[in-house]
């Protein structure tokens, strides 16, 4: 068998991306967990955490003590690790075990499409056991695929399936509510984010990643020219990794712990870090359609981020901010969830539904309209968008609100008391009923 037919230069840097980038992605999940508490604590005026350093308790180590908190993530890893794996006697055993690995396999498969560092010349290779590999110019990626984009929205949507599974086989009501919760929400999210991204799509006429990116170099970021269709995406990539304000299958006030409530140790630790992985790489998505990837600045032509830009060194500064933009993203995101309080789920649902998915329909159907009249630059785009957010904030008030909350009288309850009952809630003591009880403004004999 002729291996070199196989192993071509494409093929050994789709491995080498892959290998590489699973580690990046692992180690950032780590930090972004510490990340997320320092702003936590920023924004709630605390100082998070700051003794953890790596010192291990070894007297030659002292000068790592503390170290900024930055040992708290291997912490955290070490305390999953030898926490004991408990799982109820009635659960799904098949189904408990697969559910985390159904959660972080897909996201941590979505980034292989993800052009990190745009196109590199490689040089002629020489590799033992196979022989001369030629050399040529090579994608980096995990896997150039004409159908990237379609490759990505498939990956994506299999992240339903393991918090549906785990809040199923989980044998518990309050988990089986969260999995529900999830599979509706997740479903309901992906249609305004595929309907925004079609109308991305349709702007830029193609689903390679690598024509995208050559279409913003060219045209400027698509944040500029669709920038409704841009919240729109945001707001359902949030949705499709249960952050606030759309966190409803975990919700501790009302579920406990959610959909992996009665996970522990390095189960529960998979769920944790599939979503973080899927903050990741929703963020790389949404930096590649609308923030034009790799490159620096807008409209702007800089010779080391420009996809015409293919040495090495191009390439390790279109991996830096491509990454440098992903993670301000998932920053963003943290700010939101320490920032706006979580909605009631039939508030999340009847945004998705009532106005999140026919507006969506619109901005594709503007769209649509503006490419066959040939206006697809910038300004004609966000005019377009602008005329549409006017009229958006016009209707917005000529809306019948929806009645939400409505008390359904039970029978027999106190709001709803049989004929002839009286119903008394406050307490009959007098203590109980005083404003100042250890005082004394009322007997206490």
């Amino acid at each position: 068998m002729d291996l070199s037919n196989i192993v071509t230069a494409q093929f050994l840097v789709n491995v080498a991306v892959i290998v590489a980038m699973i580690h990046i992605i692992l180690i950032t999940v780590a930090y972004l967990i510490y990340l997320e508490r320092k702003i936590s604590a920023y924004i709630q005026d605390r100082i998070g955490p700051n003794r953890v350093g790596f010192d291990f308790g070894l007297p030659y180590l002292s000068f790592l003590k503390g170290a900024l908190g930055l040992g708290q993530p291997l912490a955290d890893g070490l305390k999953f690790l030898l926490k004991e794996d408990y799982a109820p006697s009635r659960v799904d055993k098949y189904l408990f075990t697969l559910a985390p690995m159904a959660s972080i396999i897909p996201a941590m498969i979505g980034f292989a499409i993800i052009p990190w560092g745009g196109a590199w010349i490689c040089p002629d290779l020489t590799i033992p056991l196979i022989g001369q590999v030629q050399g040529g110019l090579v994608q980096i990626s995990g896997l150039s695929a004409n159908v990237g984009i379609i490759y990505l929205l498939a990956v994506a949507s299999l992240g339903v399936y393991g918090v549906t599974l785990g809040g199923w086989a989980s044998n518990n009501k309050y988990s089986f509510l969260g999995g529900l919760r999830c599979t509706a929400q997740m479903i309901s999210y992906e249609i305004p984010l595929g309907v925004s991204l079609l109308a991305a799509l349709l702007l830029m006429g193609t689903v390679i990643p690598d024509g995208i990116m050559r279409y913003q170099a060219q045209h400027g970021w698509l944040v500029f020219s669709q920038p409704i269709a841009a919240f729109i995406f945001f707001l359902a990539i949030l949705a499709e990794a249960n952050r606030a304000p759309f966190d409803n299958a975990e919700a501790e006030q009302e579920l406990v712990g959610g959909y992996h409530t009665e996970y522990s140790a390095m189960r529960f630790a998979l769920f944790f870090l599939a979503e973080y992985a899927h903050m990741i790489t929703s963020s790389a998505f949404f930096a590649l359609i609308f923030l034009g990837g790799y490159q620096l600045i807008p409209f702007v032509g800089d010779p080391l981020t420009s996809p015409e830009a293919t040495s090495i060194f191009a390439v390790l500064a279109k991996f830096g901010v491509f990454f440098g933009k992903v993670v301000l993203l998932v920053c963003f995101m943290m700010v939101i969830r320490w920032t706006l309080p979580r909605l009631r789920y039939d508030q999340v649902m009847m945004m998705a539904w009532q106005a999140i998915i026919p507006l969506s329909m619109i901005v594709l159907v503007m769209t649509a309209v503006m490419v066959y009249l040939d206006l697809r630059g910038v300004g004609p785009m966000l005019a377009a968008n602008a005329v549409l957010g006017v009229v958006c904030l016009l209707v917005l008030p000529l809306i019948k609100p929806t009645k939400t909350n409505t008390r359904i009288e039970i029978y027999g309850s106190r709001f709803s008391p049989t004929p002839g009952e009286r119903v008394v809630t406050q307490p009959t003591n007098a203590v109980a009923l005083d404003d100042r009880p250890v005082e004394g403004t009322a007997p206490t004999a």
